[in-house]
């Protein structure tokens, strides 16, 4: 009797730890830096704020990087993939997040640098969407991140903290080719960072639509400039 309850035992455990693993691999493929989102051409408004000396060297990245998730579109992006990811299976409700989370882009670019890379990520996820399963035109990336994870019973908080670690390792890619930055000094900062990816994450839990807003008013006025600054490594 003994024996084939650690044998069930034993069996319920492998499969769930099998199930969190897949989970986990879809979430890896879809914030790898290899994942066909065009991630790497865009800077965020950061290449303009590297011109004008704002960024300078990994503190003053660190610290931009870091208002972005406390006061910007970091954290607005973690509300809306959370909203998303509730709503992965409401296609109305998904509609209308798509097109609030399009209005708070601040500039043109912004708004390019949300939708191209959403539209990138529905196309290059089409291995693990279902064909009936419907998703918004020109939609938002965090909010295609967010409805996929739901759509795939992928933790709410794992997405989040997943794609804000994406998304901060991009802007610390672009910072190591914009100031230029050396790649040890750049996993620092991405180091540094972890503890307000994880506070971030947890902050916005219970975060509602109205919660949305920012008060990053330099990084969207980088992001305004760089539309016409005149010589750029990156599209944002």
């Amino acid at each position: 009797m003994m024996t084939t309850i650690i044998t069930i035992m034993r069996t319920r455990t492998v499969t769930t730890m099998t199930t969190d693993l897949s989970a986990l691999l879809r979430l890896l493929s879809w914030l790898s830096p290899a994942f066909p989102t065009g991630g790497f051409a865009y800077s965020h408004g950061l290449e303009w704020a590297v011109e004008a000396g704002d960024i300078t060297n990994a503190a003053t990245l660190q610290s931009w990087l870091a208002d972005l998730l406390r006061h910007g579109s970091g954290r607005n992006d973690a509300i809306l993939l959370r909203h998303a990811h509730a709503a992965c299976k409401d296609a109305a409700v998904l509609d209308d997040l798509a097109e609030l989370a399009a209005a708070t882009c601040a500039s043109r670019e912004r708004h390019l640098e949300a939708i191209a890379q959403g539209n990138a990520f529905v196309a290059a996820a089409r291995p693990w969407r279902d064909a009936a399963w419907h998703l918004p035109n020109d939609i938002h990336y965090a909010v295609a991140v967010g409805a996929l994870a739901g759509h795939h019973d992928i933790p709410a908080e794992d997405a989040c903290a997943g794609f804000l670690h994406c998304f901060t390792s991009n802007l610390i890619s672009a910072a190591v080719r914009a100031i230029p930055l050396g790649q040890s000094a750049g996993l620092a900062v991405q180091a540094a960072l972890a503890p307000l990816i994880l506070e971030t994450t947890s902050e916005t839990r219970d975060a509602s639509l109205d919660d949305l807003g920012g008060a990053c008013f330099r990084a969207d006025l980088a992001a305004m400039r760089h539309e016409t600054q005149y010589t750029r490594l990156f599209r944002t």
